[in-house]
């Protein structure tokens, strides 16, 4: 009987050590792709930046900035809190734990797949698809601002500027018109048992209460993220009307996030979406490509960096 004590604990031995060489691996690759994005972006120059702070930058601006970072992911944090809490009380820090832990692990992933893997792995198997569904309305939530004030945006902005042509906002609609009454239409088709009638069932069993915090939440981080965009650019002195400023960067976050991408090569996207917008006002180059790689930086690096703790120290569940 006792024969097996000896196996029994080498096999221990090799879980501990292969859990802890993956959450090497991911902390290792996390900052891998971040180092050869600030090493290659030119943007984020040692030369940039001090002439930017010695410049432009304040220590009340700085703090300011980090301030509207912080609160970027602070409703991040509250609105998986809440999510959460349709079926399960967590606390603060371990819903920051959460959020933090699973945007390093999706940082290499195409659109941050990866998070709902990383969330997942904090409960057991046996919740696994609760947990890939609330993410889902999470995310979900976040698009639907996304696509309805980038909508707003880009209509006001073409307004001024014909980014695209008429025939091209037209088709825009016409393609939404037809993509929801195909989604209407095909409600009760099912795929592997699931069907998008069952999907709308699944989001009304959770707490309408739970929805409007969610959604107010979601709001308040698009806000936050998009005008800390906005005193970017009064930074840097741009003088422009402030809803076409606005107009611009909902385009631009619109159509960036309609585009697969990874979060460690988001600000290259965001940052070509950006020319092609502020160029439009006259603003030079660097200035957008710029505040495109500290919003990424602010936003991405640093929640990451503190994630990769998370990541270190995670113990999985049972």
């Amino acid at each position: 009987m006792f024969t097996f004590a000896p196996m029994t604990a080498v096999a221990h031995k090799a879980k501990q050590f292969l859990a802890f060489s993956i959450k090497v691996l991911i902390v290792g690759c996390a900052f891998y792709f971040i180092y050869r994005q600030l090493h290659q972006n030119s943007a984020l120059s040692r030369e940039n930046v001090v002439r930017l702070f010695e410049q432009n930058l304040s220590i009340s601006s700085v703090l300011f900035l980090i301030l509207l970072s912080f609160l970027n992911r602070f409703f991040e944090i509250l609105k998986w809190q809440t999510l959460v809490s349709s079926f399960e009380k967590i606390s603060l820090g371990q819903a920051a734990a959460q959020v933090l832990g699973a945007l390093t692990a999706g940082i290499f992933t195409p659109n941050g797949l990866g998070e709902y893997a990383g969330k997942a792995l904090f409960y057991p198997k046996t919740q696994t698809k609760k947990i890939v569904f609330l993410n889902l309305i999470c995310n979900g939530v976040q698009m639907l601002l996304t696509i309805g004030f980038g909508l707003l945006g880009l209509l006001c902005f073409n307004a001024y500027f014909q980014v695209i042509s008429n025939v091209m906002v037209v088709g825009l609609f016409v393609g939404l018109a037809i993509i929801t009454t195909f989604l209407f239409l095909s409600r009760n088709f099912t795929i592997r048992g699931y069907s998008i009638q069952q999907l709308w069932q699944k989001i009304n069993e959770i707490p309408k209460e739970i929805h409007r915090k969610n959604f107010w939440l979601g709001l308040g981080r698009y806000l936050v993220f998009s005008h800390q965009y906005y005193f970017f650019f009064l930074i840097f002195g741009v003088d422009q009307p402030y809803l076409l400023l606005m107009a611009g960067i909902t385009s631009v976050y619109l159509l960036a996030s309609s585009l697969p991408s990874f979060q460690f090569l988001d600000f290259a996207l965001k940052g070509s979406m950006a020319v092609l917008f502020f160029g439009k006002l006259g603003i030079n180059d660097w200035i957008p490509v710029l505040i495109t790689a500290l919003m990424w930086f602010l936003n991405v690096v640093i929640p990451v960096v503190i994630g990769s703790y998370f990541v270190l120290n995670f113990k999985t569940k049972s």
